[in-house]
């Protein structure tokens, strides 16, 4: 019998290479079979070994689903072959990144594996762009949502996070760019504030990084050309930008 392969579901982290772990990228550097998505920056298939196979698995508009099982498919596939296989996500793999159904898929297999968490956007972006997600003086808890799931804004889940902008803690929307002007809209009329702050950023953490600020009864006009991937961070601690926009004053100090 052929000795099975083993699968790493890898984090690569929020968009800067720099910010895979070093278990990842130590797992990504093995790997016989590298299957990775589209949001990855593409240099870190720079670390993969020149043998190894690259397959991009990154899904496109339509059948999600079933480009999903593809993908699951792939890894029990690969590792019944006896291959080392990185499946290298976008973030954390258990952040909106379908990890635990591909974890699911390998145990049923009966195929080893191992979860590398990453860095998620839910956190890095914020801090990449000067916004902590908490703070002692204004926000003491967070909550991360799917803004793909906002069809249905009157949800338990958007009721929790309506109440919770209500209640002066943070709410970081992910996957919500395409949809922002339903979120702001349904949380104005669950009445928050409209001077509450928002920050709407694109390709966080990347070089081209784009932060637009404002609040939620003006933000929507802000946020012109502005390009996804991105994510929106609603609440107060958006206000304590101006005090720590770390990456615009180190860009500031380089050019001087």
């Amino acid at each position: 019998m052929k000795h099975l392969g083993t699968v790493f579901i890898v984090g690569a982290g929020p968009g800067n290479p720099d910010l895979i772990t070093v278990r990842g990228l130590m797992c990504l550097r093995e790997a016989d079979v590298v299957l990775h998505d589209r949001l990855i920056d593409m240099r870190l298939l720079g670390e993969v070994r020149p043998d190894a196979e690259v397959i991009n698995v990154g899904k496109e508009a339509g059948d999600e689903d079933l480009q999903q099982e593809r993908i699951q498919w792939l890894m029990v596939e690969k590792a019944r072959e006896g291959k080392t296989v990185c499946r290298l996500k976008g973030g954390d793999p258990f952040v909106f990144g379908r990890g635990a159904e591909e974890a699911r898929a390998l145990s049923e297999a009966g195929i080893p594996f191992e979860i590398v968490p990453g860095v998620s956007s839910a956190i890095a972006v914020p801090a990449y762009a000067g916004i902590p997600v908490t703070h002692r003086d204004y926000a003491h808890s967070f909550m991360v949502i799917a803004g793909s799931r906002s069809h249905d804004l009157e949800s338990p889940e958007w009721l929790a996070a309506r109440a919770l902008v209500k209640a002066g803690g943070t709410v970081v929307v992910l996957m919500g760019l395409a949809r922002i002007r339903t979120i702001i809209g349904s949380l104005l009329s669950g009445e928050c504030a409209s001077s509450i702050p928002v920050a709407v950023i694109s390709n966080g953490t990347r070089p081209d990084q784009d932060c637009r600020i404002g609040t939620l009864g003006d933000i929507t006009n802000r946020i012109e050309q502005i390009r996804p991937p991105g994510i929106i961070i609603i609440g107060e601690v958006v206000a304590l930008r101006s005090k720590i926009e770390w990456m615009e004053l180190a860009d500031k100090l380089q050019l001087e």
